[in-house]
């Protein structure tokens, strides 16, 4: 059971947050189909958005189907129905919104006691979505302090060829080094061609969660890739102890300290990223200025974070980034991954030392090329707090929608972002 256990927490993590794995929904015999009026997905405040739905079983119409609804802003529903009969499978709701957000269609439909769900998401004058959250008046202050402080400390890197990892053009390595104070390391992998050269970089940061990482060898031959964890932990251990850890001593690690700006689990991981920029620029492969960033989820909020705090990232690729707009449920409305507010109301302290890490005032400074893609039904990371982020960005951007995806991403999707890094790898 545990090993099961286990199994199911890196697969997850790694479907929902890594960017070298693929995942797709399975096919269901039950299919809801919920279509928009709006063809785009996107509306205007105070226009009337029409979700006709269908109820489908083997791509017929059912009959006599009971199903329940819900429609309104993301996470914040103003209308629900339960134990609707739809005697032809049909139903049509209409909605609007009074401001700039995300306006949602839930619906599931109950069939042979199995429950089955599908939802539909219009963006609603997105590019008039506003964070709610402060930026502190000390913010770079704070962070400008805190990198000097842990530039103290010499990386000391160890780093350990992996032969069984390595292929043809490509040497595998295991690598720690110092973080932010004594006896802190981050561990990765290190991937460098093979062929004597100098070659572009690009630091491949970790979503959520506690698991064994793995090389990112697919980006091309002639790219090195660094590919971290936030955790202090070897990525060669026994699989059951990371499944103790994310049970145990790991466990919500995210809420560590959330009223201690200088104890907060994050310090230790921005300042990580930044110590990983370091080490790359020890490489003698590096060229020593083609540098770039990526991640998924949490990786897609360090990717921003990383290009905010270091002005040596020349450039990153975000897929649906959390962490944004924590004090978005304060504000009747959805917030970032992990959702600190969402069920209960701040303690003394909390708002005020979460803005130190969220990472809406890290993309207030993002000043490089950025790659950024997500879907509107994304329940882990809400598109209102992507866009609360994304909106504030001075820097050269570019939005990659893929609507209708939830936390997960199509092969094309990933794809395009690893074409796109290419690219800026080769110019």
């Amino acid at each position: 059971m545990k090993k099961f256990l286990f199994l199911l927490c890196v697969l997850f993590s790694f479907i929902c947050h890594n960017t070298s794995v693929l995942a797709q929904p399975a096919q269901k015999m039950v299919n809801v189909v919920i279509t928009p009026s709006c063809e785009d997905w996107q509306c205007k405040v105070k226009e009337e958005v029409t979700f006709t739905i269908h109820v489908l079983k083997n791509k017929v119409l059912m009959k006599n189907v009971t199903v329940e609804y819900e429609i309104g802003p993301e996470f914040f529903p103003t209308e629900t129905k339960k134990n609707l009969l739809l005697k032809d499978g049909k139903l049509t709701l209409k909605a609007s919104m009074k401001e700039p957000g995300f306006l949602r269609c839930k619906v599931r439909a109950k069939v042979d006691d199995k429950v089955y769900e599908e939802l539909a998401t219009i963006g609603v004058d997105v590019d008039k979505i506003q964070p709610t959250v402060s930026d502190p008046k000390d913010f770079d202050v704070f962070w400008t302090n805190e990198i000097k402080e842990a530039r103290k400390l010499p990386l000391d890197p160890i780093v350990k060829l992996v032969p069984e990892q390595c292929t043809s053009t490509k040497n595998v390595y295991h690598v720690n080094f110092q973080n932010e104070v004594p006896g802190s390391r981050i561990y990765g992998w290190l991937v460098l061609p093979k062929k004597p050269g100098k070659y572009p970089a690009v630091l491949q940061v970790p979503g959520a969660g506690v698991y064994a990482h793995t090389p990112f060898k697919e980006l091309g031959e002639d790219i090195i890739t660094l590919t971290i964890g936030i955790h202090g932990i070897p990525f060669d251990m026994p699989k059951e102890i990371y499944n103790h850890l994310y049970r145990g001593a790991l466990r919500g690690y995210y809420r560590s300290n959330m009223n201690n700006k200088n104890a907060h689990y994050y310090k230790r991981v921005y300042l990580g990223c930044v110590r990983a920029i370091d080490f790359i620029y020890t490489l003698p492969e590096f060229d020593g200025e083609t540098l770039g960033v990526t991640g998924g989820s949490q990786g897609g909020a360090l990717s921003i974070v990383t290009a905010a705090l270091d002005s040596r990232v020349k450039f990153l690729a975000a897929l649906y980034p959390a962490l944004c707009d924590h004090t978005g449920y304060l504000h009747n409305r959805a917030g970032g991954w992990p959702h600190y507010f969402q069920s209960r109301k701040p303690v003394e302290g909390e708002v005020e030392t979460l803005s130190y890490f969220d990472v809406v005032n890290f993309a207030r400074r993002v000043k490089v090329q950025g790659y950024y893609s997500w879907g509107y039904n994304d329940m882990t990371c809400p598109p209102t707090s992507m866009y609360s982020a994304y909106n504030v960005i001075p820097g050269q951007k570019e939005l990659h929608l893929y609507l209708d995806t939830h936390h997960w991403v199509y092969p094309e999707q990933t794809n395009q972002l690893r074409a796109w890094l290419r690219k800026k790898c080769e110019e």
